[in-house]
């Protein structure tokens, strides 16, 4: 008994010293000046970033494409996001994109990964139509496997229906 006590008395101390710094007190002291690290320990900045990085084509052009209801079919929104992804994939040319296709958690595994399928290809035929070589992209589909939301609702479901372009550098075989 005084083991599992000292056990737990041990382990609320460790919790509350954890604590005790805070977020920003705690970025000061690595020297970061309050912009803290990402998920793979990558510093996080502030400031602009370069037009050429991933994180430029994921942040400011976007990643995503979304669909309506049981449709690969692209919308005007989604082609001038893919537009803009051309232009990007265009410019910085030793980067190679591969293009998953999602679905919602409605209807069976089987009919998801086929619509998956059908709304990856959409995105890259499209890719394509603007002068992306097809050799730098390959699609996946993941159908209702990898959803962003996990709900019954209307509002999740519309964030699930889409197609994400990964940015790698390299060949995609």
């Amino acid at each position: 008994m005084k083991t599992l006590s000292t056990a737990m008395l041990l382990t609320a101390s460790l919790g509350l010293s954890a604590c005790s710094g805070g977020l920003f007190n705690q970025n000061d002291r690595l020297g970061t000046g309050g912009a803290g690290t990402g998920i793979d320990n990558t510093p996080v900045t502030t400031g602009a970033l370069a037009p050429n990085s991933v994180a430029y084509f994921n942040q400011t052009i976007g990643d995503r494409v979304l669909f309506a209801v049981d449709t690969s079919t692209l919308t005007d929104v989604g082609r001038a996001t893919l537009a803009q992804q051309a232009s990007w994939l265009n410019t910085n040319t030793s980067f190679t994109a591969i293009i998953e296709g999602h679905a919602d958690e409605q209807g069976t595994r089987e009919y998801n990964l086929a619509l998956g399928a059908r709304r990856a290809a959409a995105v890259r035929d499209y890719l394509v139509s603007q002068g992306v070589a097809d050799g730098r992209m390959r699609t996946v589909t993941f159908g209702k496997e990898r959803p962003i939301e996990v709900c019954s609702t209307e509002a999740c479901y519309s964030k699930n229906r889409r197609a994400v372009t990964v940015i790698g550098a390299g060949a995609t075989s």
